[in-house]
């Protein structure tokens, strides 16, 4: 879908088009752009998971997430304007177009975001955070939408405010800077930008008014963060001499990649959109689905670092900090992944409860045994699960979903 033609008029930003179920082009190239940024925050923290500095191995998983998450902030509130607006409108094209030049050059300042390129990762997050709600606000007038984000640019400012002044720093001071004004944001959006001794708006953020495309692109983030770490294990792997541990990680790391699309899909992420729509509470539903599919890509994220790490540094003994990727990723994977199962079934998911218990139980042993016997194990707990779940399906119609009332 290409720019269109002629002036945008404002009654037709908000225009609802049910008929079109999935992302246009411009999205999918925000999608392209993510997918960059993210194996790029792997190759940042993987090169600090293998430093010789005590300190530098520890803090590269918060650096991770102090990288990661407005990278993925960014998407999300991009798939929410093109939820709410009609993508087809030049305006919001101009707006899509901006978030995925901004993640672009975000992504181009990660392997020096903490020393030197600091205004280059800040400041496309803060101009897109405050200029697009401002773009979008005069076109609103008379829409609940209007005050709603008229709510949220003081909490805007302040994050903003919080993220230039983490550039002031370096080091580990600027990460925690960074990480307070991105905690900043999401709590404020998930407590609907709250203002004092004002009502609640009419309207949410988080519900999910479109039936089928809020649902969708979260499904796409998830193939994002899938997509990212083939991207940086064939990237890793082609720079690696060849050898039998280098080719049977990466064996076992596209297995393990198939397992987590299998274990995602497998039924609540096939019928997401079914359940959200089934909801009668649709602000709490999509405000979980959120949260869920964040930390299923952190997971996954996570998974991807120990994969780049272990084929740099198959043989010899693993260093704790590489356990935490290795099985840590897994595991917070499927605390995304049992959040999930919550929303469209309403139920504890018990096999992948289980799943994480052994993640944390082998953690001891695999200290004592070779890097590559981390991500196997953890593939193999990923397999039994996909076995458990097939398992459970033999013999059964498939689920219908049945979210909470």
């Amino acid at each position: 879908m290409g720019l269109q033609g002629g002036g945008d008029q404002s009654q037709d930003l908000l225009q609802r088009r049910e008929n079109v179920r999935q992302a246009n082009f411009l999205e999918l190239f925000v999608d392209l752009v993510l997918v960059f940024a993210l194996a790029g925050v792997v190759s940042r923290v993987a090169r600090d998971l293998v430093s010789p500095d005590v300190v530098a191995r520890w803090r590269a998983m918060a650096y991770m997430l102090v990288l990661s998450l407005p990278l993925i902030w960014l998407w999300i509130t991009t798939a929410h304007i093109t939820s709410w607006f009609d993508p087809r409108r030049r305006k919001i094209q101009y707006i899509v177009l901006a978030s995925a030049f901004g993640i672009l050059v975000m992504s181009s300042s990660l392997p020096s975001a903490f020393i030197g390129r600091g205004l280059a990762f800040a400041l496309p997050y803060v101009i897109l955070q405050l200029g697009r709600p401002l773009i979008l606000m005069p076109a609103l007038r008379g829409h609940p939408l209007r005050e709603l984000y008229r709510r949220s640019l003081p909490w805007r400012l302040l994050s903003a405010g919080i993220f230039l002044a983490g550039t002031a720093f370096s080091g580990g001071a600027r990460a925690a800077i960074w990480g307070t004004a991105v905690a900043v944001d999401i709590v404020s959006a998930q407590l609907h930008w709250p203002v004092p001794r004002t009502a609640q708006p009419p309207v949410s953020a988080w519900a999910t008014d479109s039936k089928h495309h809020l649902p969708e692109r979260y499904q796409q983030l998830l193939m994002i963060g899938l997509g990212e770490t083939v991207l940086g294990v064939g990237t890793t792997f082609t720079a690696q001499p060849i050898s039998l541990a280098t080719s049977a990680l990466l064996v076992v790391a596209f297995l393990s990649i198939v397992l987590l699309w299998r274990i995602y899909f497998y039924r609540s992420g096939q019928i997401l959109a079914e359940a959200l729509a089934a909801t009668g509470d649709r602000d709490a539903a999509g405000r979980a689905t959120g949260t869920a599919h964040v930390l299923m890509v952190l997971g996954i994220v996570a998974t991807a670092v120990g994969f780049e790490t272990v084929l740099k540094h198959p043989e010899g003994t693993p260093e704790p900090a590489w356990l935490i990727a290795s099985l840590g990723g897994p595991a917070l994977f499927l605390y995304g992944r049992i959040r999930l199962e919550r929303i469209v079934f309403n139920r504890l998911s018990r096999r992948r409860v289980i799943a994480i218990t052994a993640l944390a139980v082998v953690a001891v042993p695999l200290y004592f045994a070779p890097p590559l016997a981390s991500p196997v194990a953890a593939g193999f707990i990923l397999l039994a699960v996909a076995l458990a779940d097939a398992h459970h399906a033999a013999g059964r119609p498939p689920e219908t979903p049945s979210p909470a009332h």
